[in-house]
């Protein structure tokens, strides 16, 4: 059966190339939702658009009214970012939901008294600035219309999480920058939310750990870290790209219109709060 719970609505996902990037865009195209990617690589950005239109003929039972585009930017060029979001407003009429999925340099698994002073700073720095720039080309957007969300993801880990570098820094930033957005732009008909995930174990691969710190690992090495994220989590099954993309599509749907300045703990119960 079609999900038709978010036919009309324009959303741009950046880092959409990215696994949650692409299950994201796969979710919404299905849903209805016009999609923009946005990504550094074409290659991967125009497989995972390809990808999310055949979900979204596929959830129509034919040939689908949403269109999945791609575009190659940086989304840490504010000029970039913004020239990007008047092109969409351009090409299809409006913003109704921006999703921000972009990767920070996180760095991983050495202690706080080892690490230098860039590798912990720089998934504050650049996912902060990062973040702050899509939002904010959204928010003009959709204040202007009257109405959108906007939408973030990060591990949660400002609630506490040994050997995780500037992770819980970073985190702790970008939740306190969404509250603030959505405080700011709600008056004006905007929601702004994020999802907590602590770890989203079918998108970890022996490269992506790699680029946060963790070099050597082969897919058996990748394995032991999903089952021991599993242990940790009060329902001992992490959550999947499905879960994250079905959540972050209610999230950006009419049904959850009273959810905004908010962080939706999808942790399975890695944090109580």
């Amino acid at each position: 059966m079609q999900n038709n719970t978010l036919t009309g609505k324009v959303a741009i996902v950046y880092g959409g190339s990215g696994s949650l990037g692409a299950g994201i865009a796969k979710a919404y195209a299905a849903a209805g939702a016009r999609v923009f990617l946005v990504g550094r690589t074409e290659a991967t950005l125009a497989k995972a658009a390809a990808e999310a239109g055949a979900e979204a003929d596929a959830a129509a039972g034919t040939e689908a009214d949403a269109v999945v585009a791609y575009d190659v930017l940086d989304a840490r060029d504010e000029e970039a970012v913004e020239a990007h979001a008047a092109s969409v407003v351009e090409r299809a009429g409006r913003i109704d939901i921006s999703v921000n999925l972009v990767p920070r340099g996180d760095w991983h698994g050495v202690p706080l008294t080892e690490m230098s002073v860039e590798q912990y700073t720089r998934p504050v720095v650049q996912g902060i600035a990062c973040q702050f720039i899509t939002a904010r080309a959204a928010a003009r957007r959709m204040t202007a219309q009257g109405s959108g969300v906007i939408l973030s993801l990060d591990s949660g880990s400002a609630n506490g999480s040994p050997m995780m570098g500037g992770t819980a820094a970073a985190d702790g930033a970008i939740d306190a920058l969404i509250r603030q957005f959505a405080q700011e732009v709600g008056p004006a008909g905007v929601r702004v939310c994020g999802i907590w995930t602590a770890g989203v174990t079918d998108s970890l691969t022996p490269e992506k750990l790699a680029s946060t710190g963790a070099p050597g690992l082969d897919e058996a090495g990748v394995a032991g870290i999903r089952s021991h994220l599993d242990g940790l989590r009060m329902t001992k099954r992490s959550p999947r790209i499905a879960d994250v993309a079905a959540l972050a599509t209610f999230l950006a749907s009419d049904a959850a219109v009273s959810v905004t300045g908010t962080w939706i703990n999808a942790t399975a119960g890695m944090f109580a709060d």
